[in-house]
């Protein structure tokens, strides 16, 4: 039996009928009851490693919040399991770093790309290939922050797999390529960092499926090193809000395209 034949999936040990057709997918299983929270009729369902997933409805529809851990290969095994059970909508909802001078902490980041900066996104495409949100989910997380009245940015995103890479590069052997890289960053507009987003954009153009990202903001180190106000927000609840209630505009998108 293959991994997508399996009945109950490998690493986040959910069974068919378990999970909804469309997910967010936070990092943090801590936030998950959070989450899970803002569905009607939330139940938790499995907890297993870092992946613990809660199914509720919204708009009537079956959804699912289930934790990927932190960085591209624990987020794409989410991903893949839950594609073999049938969903096919995906929202990240995680934290970041500001990069871009005008991305303050709070605000609401939408990623429209990537930067591959990671390993993960390499075993599924080349690396010509960009690492894009599925546009229609893209749309609907920013049309979520004008309704919700958020501070938001939408713009590309970069990835990596080592978190002291990016806070302590200086101390790495390969300080040269870090630091280097990420004046380029700097220099092309890139808003903020992240590591989860570049493999999930790959995962599912490879499994055909729709994927998106939102993040809160925690802080900012270019406005800090630019002796801008800075301080830590660590109240993810913004992002949640806009995560949430960009499913229920695709559950409802996705309704009218039936009826038609």
């Amino acid at each position: 039996m293959n991994e997508q034949e399996r009945q109950v999936q490998f690493h986040i040990q959910c069974g068919p009928g378990e999970v909804g057709n469309y997910c967010i997918l936070p990092g943090d299983p801590g936030r998950c009851r959070a989450i899970a929270q803002n569905f009607d009729d939330p139940v938790h369902v499995r907890t297993n490693r870092e992946y613990e997933t809660w199914t509720g409805t919204l708009c009537g529809e079956k959804v699912s919040v289930v934790s990927t851990g932190i960085g591209g290969p624990s987020a794409a095994i989410a991903m893949e399991e839950l594609a073999n059970l049938g969903a096919h909508t995906f929202v990240r909802v995680g934290t970041c770093g500001g990069i871009a001078l005008p991305v303050c902490s709070g605000d609401v980041v939408v990623a429209t790309g990537a930067v591959r900066m990671e390993g993960t996104s390499r075993e599924y495409a080349p690396i010509e290939w960009p690492a894009v949100a599925d546009f229609q989910v893209a749309c609907a997380l920013v049309e979520s922050c004008r309704k919700l009245k958020k501070s938001w940015h939408a713009g590309v995103v970069q990835c990596k797999d080592s978190f002291y890479g990016q806070h302590s590069p200086q101390r790495m052997p390969v300080s040269y390529e870090l630091q280097e890289k990420w004046q380029a960053w700097k220099r092309l507009g890139v808003l903020a960092s992240e590591m989860e987003s570049a493999a999930l954009f790959a995962v599912a153009a490879a499994r055909g499926v729709r994927c998106g990202s939102v993040f809160h903001v925690i802080w900012n180190q270019e406005r800090e090193a630019a002796g801008l106000d800075q301080k830590e927000s660590h109240d993810t609840s913004s992002a949640i809000e806009v995560g949430v209630e960009a499913l229920r505009l695709l559950i409802c998108q996705d309704r009218e395209q039936t009826i038609r």
